[in-house]
């Protein structure tokens, strides 16, 4: 009689914590920008995550352009449709906590990814501290540690503080390394470092190295450099993107970037969601990614996003 009661228990609490689990039906991602490989690499790692979990879960991603009132409305959107999870990529880090406040009120796990924000269930990320100093490390050594210096700075996300925070700690700890500029924004893309990196050029007659913060930046910098005429000038980034592969392996300016790994930030950020939405909490709510340099003599084997 008491084994008849046990097993009956058991299948009781069997079946309730079956009714408690829930499918992940339908994830709302928001990015900054689509037109940026890395967000559609993290995407495609949200994807193929979601779609492992359940075959039938459906993704829609959003290009936010930096804009955080064009994100609130992406994001109540989300709401309105009844997503289960939301991989947020903040245009604001701060600004952004009364979004994430109504996702959560409707039941959403809000999981932030490549950069922080407030309120957020967990974050994925890579180690962009520790990216900006890696970069900014080879820099130095590549100039012999002496010489006019740019970072290219970027949206103020907290991904771009965090690698401007880094290399400048590593860029401080050699006196005769002098910083011309910090706070110009390349926007995060091409165009935009091309036009900044114009500027640069333009003003200053002696630069020896640039540290942009992502690979689009970096990108347009060396078209900028080759229209004026300039040689001489190493510039290094963040981010391992498809375009930096050729431009390792071929006649530029760029000399290395600290690679990160945007598919696999995505994946983590399913998981870590399907795993908060039934109950389970994570021991550390912030994971970190470790970067790695990827330069002009081991880029023939890496292997990319």
């Amino acid at each position: 009689m008491l084994r008849k009661m046990l097993l009956t228990g058991a299948a009781l609490m069997l079946a309730a914590s079956a009714a408690s689990a829930k499918e992940l039906k339908s994830i709302g991602v928001t990015v900054g920008s689509l037109g940026n490989p890395f967000f559609i690499s993290l995407v495609k790692g949200a994807t193929d995550e979601a779609k492992k979990i359940n075959p039938n879960a459906t993704v829609t991603a959003a290009s936010a352009e930096y804009d955080l009132n064009k994100q609130f409305t992406q994001i109540d959107n989300f709401i309105a449709s009844g997503v289960d999870l939301i991989l947020l990529n903040a245009s604001d880090p701060r600004a952004i906590l009364p979004a994430v406040k109504r996702a959560q009120a409707a039941g959403i796990v809000v999981i932030a990814v490549d950069v922080a924000a407030a309120g957020a269930n967990a974050t994925v990320q890579t180690n962009n501290i520790q990216a900006g100093e890696m970069a900014c490390q080879f820099l130095a050594e590549k100039i012999g540690h002496k010489g006019n210096v740019i970072i290219m700075n970027g949206p103020q996300v907290s991904s771009v503080v965090e690698r401007v925070k880094g290399c400048k700690q590593v860029l401080a700890k050699d006196p005769d390394i002098k910083v011309l500029s910090d706070d110009q924004d390349g926007k995060g893309s091409r165009e935009g470092g091309l036009n900044v990196m114009q500027g640069f050029l333009t003003r200053f007659p002696d630069i020896k190295g640039v540290f942009t913060i992502n690979d689009p930046e970096a990108i347009g910098s060396d078209l900028a450099a080759k229209q004026l005429n300039r040689s001489g000038i190493v510039i290094v980034s963040v981010d391992g993107a498809p375009d930096v592969i050729p431009a390792l392996k071929g006649n530029t300016l760029i000399q290395a970037t600290a690679s990160q790994d945007p598919y696999t930030i995505g994946k983590t950020g399913v998981d870590l969601g399907n795993a908060i939405l039934n109950g389970k909490k994570p021991e550390n709510p912030m994971v970190l990614m470790e970067p790695k340099m990827v330069d002009r003599e081991n880029v023939g084997s890496y292997h990319g996003w």
